[in-house]
C-alpha cells in the first residue's frame, strides 16, 4: 500500500479529523503527489496550497482504499459509493469536500 501521510489513527487511513466506520479512503493530492486522509491533514503537514485535479486528469489513480489498498482513478471514485475491489463502503459525506480536491462541474 502506498504511504499515507497525516494524523493517522488506524491502519485503514482514518485520521484524527475523520474517523467513522466509512472514513476509509486517502486522497493523493495533485500539488505534492502524497496521499492524505483529508484536507485538514494536508493543511497541517504541508506548507503549500491544495491544487485541485482538473477534469482532464480524472483518469489518474488518486484515491486509495484504506481497507484493501486498491488505488482508484478519480472517475472510478466519483461514480461509486464503495471500493471496486473489496466493496468497502465509502463515506458519502466526502462529497461535501469535492471542491477542495476536484475541478467542479464534472463531479
Amino acid at each position: 500500500m502506498p504511504r499515507v501521510y497525516g494524523y493517522i489513527v488506524d491502519h485503514q487511513t482514518r485520521c484524527e479529523h475523520y474517523h467513522t466506520k466509512l472514513d476509509v479512503i486517502a486522497i493523493k493530492f495533485k500539488c505534492c503527489q502524497k496521499y492524505y486522509p483529508c484536507y485538514k491533514c494536508h493543511q497541517a503537514c504541508e506548507d503549500h496550497d491544495i491544487e485541485v485535479w482538473k477534469a482532464a486528469e480524472f483518469d489518474e489513480k488518486a484515491i486509495l482504499c484504506g481497507v484493501c489498498g486498491k488505488e482508484h482513478t478519480i472517475n472510478e471514485y466519483l461514480h461509486t459509493d464503495r471500493c471496486i475491489e473489496c466493496k468497502a463502503l465509502f463515506n458519502e459525506g466526502c462529497k461535501n469536500h469535492y471542491h477542495l480536491y476536484f475541478e467542479q462541474g464534472n463531479c
